[in-house]
């Protein structure tokens, strides 16, 4: 049922993703911000923060400050294993409450694979069956079926928007898929220096977690739940030293009778209706610049010089499509509003 206004309140509001998220939703029509929160500079100005941010919004401020029977949604952007908690205490007790999780908390549908990959204990086990993970373009109105949405990670969302209806439809072979992402440094959260030392950081490109990154779980999840097996590929993220920005580059083979021309026809056809995804003439060449500050994921389909081989270039902005965006894209989608509200 649509709600004409809804408030809200961001909890962990001064990080990269958090400026981006207030930012969006000070500008959303149908949005009121109630509570601004953090750990530090409490009784500061968020525009002290962001200097886009010219409207009045509350002061930052304490969880504790927040009085939970006005707030409609939730958005929780803090680091992995401190949304889970929030949500465990506020879940029975508030049962009006909505929360968008931006971080890892709610995206692994079994907790064993949760503390395999994220290296702690999930608190809020029996609360993982009320999530649902939310790539806006795959859910619709699936999600308002749900009190505890699990918004995608950057990665997984440049790569899954692409590759995923290509595998539904046996466009392409499940293996030897090879995805070549590259993102900005905010990618890596304001505390980037201390766990990125290496030397001329802001000179090169950096590969990282080549064996085993996080994001991989998830991909693996919903592949496997939409395609109905595993595939095999190769992940290999980097850091580039720009602020914000996505580039996926993703080496796929193409089955038999399959022509990059008919995965160039079937990819705009279905995304012919959406509101955020832009499907290219062939072969046109990208950038993550074309993106910026945006909810778009642009994808262009390129041809290789062998016939059974083709490359998906797929580009988002990490802190919007790849975080703040898709968190309002599936807040829209919650309160029945237009999915695009806010976003344009």
């Amino acid at each position: 049922m649509k709600v004409n206004k809804i408030n809200v309140a961001v909890i962990g509001a001064t990080g990269y993703v958090g400026l981006d998220l207030v930012y969006l939703l000070s500008l959303h029509s149908r949005v009121k911000i109630l509570n601004l929160c953090a750990t530090k500079n409490l009784g500061s100005k968020i525009s002290s923060f962001d200097k886009r941010l010219k409207k009045k919004l509350p002061i930052i401020s304490d969880i504790n400050k927040v009085r939970w029977n006005n707030i409609d949604l939730v958005f929780l952007s803090l680091p992995n294993g401190e949304g889970q908690k929030l949500v465990k205490k506020l879940f029975y007790k508030f049962k009006h409450l909505k929360f968008i999780d931006l971080s890892a908390d709610f995206r692994i549908t079994k907790h064993e694979n949760y503390k395999r990959w994220y290296k702690r204990n999930h608190l809020a086990k029996d609360l993982i069956k009320h999530s649902i993970y939310s790539v806006s373009e795959f859910v619709k109105k699936k999600i308002q079926n749900y009190r505890i949405i699990a918004n995608p990670g950057c990665y997984p969302t440049s790569i899954q928007i692409p590759l995923i209806p290509l595998l539904e439809k046996k466009l392409i072979k499940k293996d030897d898929i090879i995805i070549d992402s590259k993102s900005g440094y905010s990618g890596a959260g304001k505390k980037y220096k201390v766990r990125f030392t290496h030397a001329n950081f802001n000179n090169s490109v950096f590969s990282y977690s080549v064996k085993e990154h996080r994001h991989m779980a998830e991909i693996d999840q919903e592949i496997k739940k939409r395609v109905g097996s595993n595939i095999k590929y190769t992940f290999n993220p980097h850091l580039i030293p720009i602020y914000r920005g996505i580039i996926s580059n993703i080496y796929i083979k193409l089955n038999n009778g399959v022509t990059t021309k008919k995965i160039l026809n079937f990819m705009k056809k279905k995304y012919k209706r959406s509101k955020f995804v832009k499907v290219n003439q062939l072969n046109k060449e990208i950038g993550s610049g074309n993106v910026l500050n945006s909810n778009k994921c642009e994808i262009s389909i390129c041809e290789s010089r062998y016939k059974n081989k083709a490359m998906i270039i797929s580009c988002i902005d990490n802190l919007v499509k790849g975080a703040s965006g898709q968190a309002i894209q599936n807040m829209n989608l919650i309160y029945d509003y237009k999915e695009n509200e806010g976003l344009k």
